[in-house]
């Protein structure tokens, strides 16, 4: 590794130091290394080799795919009644295709297969179960995979799998993707395009409430656009032996901190911990404290696959028909 790896990460990524810190914090945080003397070798060894960049056209692209779909999608979160109105869930949504989009480059950046996303109208069920709808053939041809495969994104913060109610059992392989973007990624993007210069800023000042000079300094200060950092955290099978109450954690003064789970979470099971932990305050979830549910599966990031040879047999099975 450099001398400064830290600022040659930041700029192989385009990461703000804020968001370097975090990625420190949480690698140690999520399990997927022991101590903070392991995270350059973590770096060399698992960040960079499962990253990739998401450019302009990709981005676009998403874009639209996004607003294709964005009448038929209801604007509550799944799992909660959270009203978001059709802006933000447009944004949302985008973030949650560019995990999509992120897979789909690095497969093709490390394995030359190509495959399809589709992000076409219909409910929220359509696109629970497989993200990965086709694979291009040798012969030109595309064929929809035996597997299923379903992608989730979250931000550099993320540290956890979660996967609520029965959604697990639907899909064959479910793949977790950190993507480097905050909340002002449409609007870089909007920038990029022109969307403020030649149509928002224009009208401000024929209707007198810019003047050109506000508007260039509005227009300087707005974000621009740059690749999007992706980081396919890893995967987990469906088909993986699990156990129940599979944590792991630390009890404090009061409270007690589950850092690690792999598998199925139910009704109770966080009563039965505090019981048998003798905690005497809350079971709380690290870097989360609490879920929005208490059915499903979860996985915290140090309990993924992703080795290149994990990797390589997912490949296959997409490949095999």
């Amino acid at each position: 590794m450099p001398s400064n790896p830290g600022i040659n990460l930041r700029e192989k990524l385009n990461l703000s130091e804020k968001d370097l810190e975090v990625i420190r914090k949480k690698t140690l945080a999520g399990g997927e290394i022991e101590n903070s003397d392991q995270f350059q070798d973590w770096v060399k060894s698992r960040l960079l080799p499962n990253c990739v960049k998401i450019e302009n056209e990709d981005y676009a692209q998403v874009c639209v795919s996004a607003l294709k779909i964005l009448p038929s999608v209801a604007a509550t979160d799944y799992g909660s009644s959270r009203q978001r109105d059709m802006g933000q869930l447009w944004a949302d949504m985008i973030r949650g295709y560019l995990g999509e989009i992120a897979v789909k480059i690095f497969i093709k950046n490390n394995w030359k297969v190509e495959v399809f996303l589709d992000h076409e109208k219909g409910s929220l069920q359509d696109y629970l179960p497989m993200d990965i709808h086709e694979v291009l053939l040798p012969n030109g041809q595309r064929q929809t995979p035996k597997i299923k495969i379903s992608i989730k994104a979250t931000k550099w913060n993320g540290i956890w799998l979660d996967i609520p109610g029965d959604q697990f059992n639907h899909s064959d392989i479910h793949i977790l993707v950190k993507v480097g973007v905050g909340r002002d990624h449409l609007f870089a993007f909007f920038k990029e395009i022109s969307v403020f210069k030649d149509k928002i800023l224009p009208v401000g000042e024929k209707i007198g409430a810019l003047t050109h000079s506000d508007s260039e300094t509005l227009f300087n200060e707005l974000p621009s656009f740059q690749p999007i950092p992706a980081y396919i955290f890893g995967f987990i099978r469906k088909n993986d032996a699990f156990k129940k109450l599979p944590y792991e954690g630390k009890k404090g003064r009061k409270n007690y901190n589950i850092t690690g789970w792999k598998g199925p979470i139910s009704p109770g099971d966080l009563d039965e911990i505090k019981k048998r932990e003798k905690a005497p305050g809350k079971i709380e979830f690290e870097g989360i404290r609490k879920f929005s549910h208490n059915q499903g599966y979860l996985f915290n990031a140090g309990n993924l696959l992703w080795g290149k040879k994990d990797w390589d047999e997912v490949i296959e099975e997409i490949k095999s028909f």
